[in-house]
């Protein structure tokens, strides 16, 4: 199973669907369960963090027109470019993230706490030296998007979470940025969301983080250097 599937998609899963959006997989069978979200708002359809994959434009023709495509981690320029250029829409990237651009043949649109009117907030954190990532909530409807802290695939989860913390925060887990929030749906960049007491999940993962940390440690640390090592050659 690799890590990273690299090829041209020619099929995806849909992992979530809800009233104004949909989640989907373009490569089910890899480690690092990419996932994927196109979201509708006031000014058409936000694609974001995507894989592109053969019927991807259909999915997305459900929903509407699409507005841009959001990138939300400086590692996760995916195929952003491609789905832009597809639908004449521009890339959207936070004014402070580094590495999407150079990466990205595409019209890149700056911003500082919102991508155009689509109504979520953007929190900047920086986990990490060279991971930079936005987290975005949209309070009007309670969704909430973590690109890489949080997860449910492969080097996140232990015991019966719901959502993990990442690995390397689980020792002090990012309860002064998401700790306030109440979300009715939580999406990720890696792995499904979750779509049913998503604030007790949310709440369950910080709270729980440092005490689940050796469990994770065991369990986990080699999932994690080959999912660091993979992203480290995008």
């Amino acid at each position: 199973m690799p890590v990273y599937e690299r090829s041209s998609a020619t099929e995806f899963q849909v992992i979530g669907r809800w009233s104004g959006g949909v989640s989907w997989l373009a490569h089910p069978n890899e480690e690092g369960e990419r996932a994927s979200h196109a979201i509708r708002a006031d000014d058409g359809v936000w694609v974001i963090d995507p894989v592109d994959a053969r019927g991807i434009d259909d999915l997305l023709e459900e929903l509407g027109d699409v507005a841009g495509v959001a990138v939300l981690c400086s590692y996760h320029a995916r195929d952003a470019g491609a789905i832009a250029n597809r639908h004449d829409v521009a890339v959207y990237v936070p004014r402070w993230m580094d590495r999407v651009a150079e990466r990205v043949s595409a019209p890149i649109e700056r911003y500082e706490t919102t991508f155009g009117d689509s109504g979520f907030h953007v929190t900047r954190v920086e986990p990490l030296s060279l991971w930079q990532e936005a987290i975005a909530y949209r309070e009007s409807d309670g969704t909430l998007i973590v690109p890489d802290l949080l997860g449910s695939g492969p080097g996140y989860t232990v015991s019966d979470e719901r959502v993990g913390v990442a690995l390397s925060h689980r020792l002090f887990p990012p309860r002064e940025t998401l700790g306030e929030l109440e979300p009715d749906r939580i999406l990720f960049g890696h792995g499904g969301g979750v779509f049913e007491d998503a604030n007790a999940a949310l709440d369950d993962a910080l709270s729980g983080a440092r005490k689940r940390f050796p469990r994770a440690l065991l369990s986990q640390f080699g999932t994690n250097v080959r999912l660091l090592t993979a992203a480290m050659k995008d």
